[in-house]
């Protein structure tokens, strides 16, 4: 007896020293991983920066800076005549940005001992006017042409459109502070109501000059629509099918989006756009797959994100026009999440 006992002590102790050795091997992986990181933010950027400045008085674009070296996942911006110039580089670090010519919406991550997420709007000269805490990875915003009610989509659960069993929150938040959760509102799909618990609701866009209406994507049971959102009535109308992360056009007469067209297990986005008025969609011809809340460049051009296929954490925002036979090309290099403030 006593032998076996110990052979069991020696095996639980050469356990030990592995383990430990391990944890250390992990813990000198990790320190190094973040000094490495630390330097890759601190090096000079590969990119011409300006230093933060107020927001530019002409149109301009508004994205996330994915340019490694200083600078590297702050807002930034860059005049609407030259996206190809110098990008002015906030000292605010977004996940996903939007604005208007006074505001900038900015969801972010906030990594410490507890990992939390934030929604935080800047005035014009980037100063923090309110904050909020949200439920989970930040995925979707967008601000109402007026300013007056900002739209956040965050994920619940997962972290990806592509994963199976995602579940997201999305909210309409109002300059008082007060919001409303879309999933209280009542979808309403061919005159009936669906009441079943696993719906989903993500992709806001506000439909311009009509302060009580927008458009979102609305899931259930394996079912995906293009919804007409009402704030009055709290109300979201199925209008079409298949359409995910909308993006109304300038002009309010059409909704720009992406289309599964993979299956349920190995999804690929098309880019779609559809006729308000006739229903009539046509996809275009970005062969790549886009997980992204496509942006109007104006009513004929459109702009979106694609990861680089090169370089982690890098992106790019790549431009399409909606006419036939159009090709993408690149807009701006290094960049992710565009806004369009004219």
């Amino acid at each position: 007896m006593s032998g076996a006992l110990a052979q069991s002590k020696l095996r639980w102790g050469a356990l030990l020293a592995v383990t430990a050795l391990v944890l250390v091997a992990a813990g000198i992986y990790a320190v190094g991983a973040y000094q490495r990181f630390e330097e890759s933010r601190t090096a000079a950027s590969s990119v011409g920066v300006t230093a933060g400045q107020p927001l530019p008085a002409g149109p301009f674009i508004l994205f996330r800076n994915t340019a490694s070296g200083q600078g590297y996942g702050k807002a930034a911006t860059v005049p609407l005549s030259a996206p190809d110039g110098p990008r002015a580089v906030s000292e605010h670090e977004c996940d996903r940005v939007y604005g208007t010519p006074e505001k900038v919406v900015c969801l972010r991550t906030n990594r410490g001992l507890v990992t939390a997420f934030e929604a935080e709007v800047l005035d014009r000269n980037w100063q923090q006017q309110r904050s909020w805490p949200v439920p989970g990875i930040p995925s979707r915003t967008r601000i109402s042409p007026d300013g007056s009610m900002i739209a956040t989509t965050v994920f619940v659960s997962g972290h990806s459109y592509a994963a199976a069993g995602f579940s997201t929150a999305t909210e309409i938040s109002f300059p008082d502070g007060t919001s409303g959760n879309l999933e209280d509102f009542a979808l309403m799909v061919n005159g009936e109501r669906v009441l079943a618990t696993d719906r989903n609701i993500w992709g806001v866009t506000f439909a311009p000059g009509q302060g009580d209406v927008f458009y979102a994507t609305a899931a259930s049971s394996g079912r995906i629509w293009l919804v007409r959102g009402s704030l009055s009535d709290r109300t979201l109308t199925a209008i079409h099918d298949n359409v995910e992360c909308p993006s109304i056009s300038p002009d309010g007469t059409r909704i720009a989006y992406k289309k599964n067209d993979g299956g349920a297990l190995a999804p690929h986005w098309n880019v779609g756009v559809l006729e308000l008025a006739t229903g009539q969609e046509t996809e275009l011809s970005e062969k790549r797959s886009v997980d992204d809340q496509i942006e109007w460049l104006d009513n004929q051009n459109l702009l979106y994100g694609l990861a680089d296929e090169t370089t982690d954490g890098n992106s790019n925002i790549w431009k399409l026009g909606t006419g036939p036979g159009s090709q993408p090309s690149l807009f701006i290099a290094h960049a992710w999440s565009p806004g369009v403030v004219r």
